[in-house]
């Protein structure tokens, strides 16, 4: 029992960085969708709202399915 409330607690403290990650893609799209690209262009690139829009649905439907990953690890331990 010990055991498996570790391992809960642990993948618990690596999935707080991906959420962190999930959380500011939501609220800052555009940045995200940059982060590492941003060298390749002269001036600042325009993103279309199709992207933007994509990016937001993408990140709150992961941030859902690992909440509910997460909560169902909890039940089934």
């Amino acid at each position: 029992m010990v055991e498996k409330l570790g391992e809960l607690f642990i993948i618990f403290i690596l999935l707080i960085p991906l959420y962190g990650v999930l959380i500011w893609s939501y609220f800052c799209p555009e940045e995200s969708l940059l982060r590492g690209k941003r060298w390749m262009y002269k001036e600042e690139p325009e993103i279309s709202e199709g992207a933007i829009r994509y990016i937001k649905v993408a990140s709150l439907i992961s941030i859902i399915v690992l909440t509910l990953v997460f909560v169902i690890l909890i039940i089934t331990n």
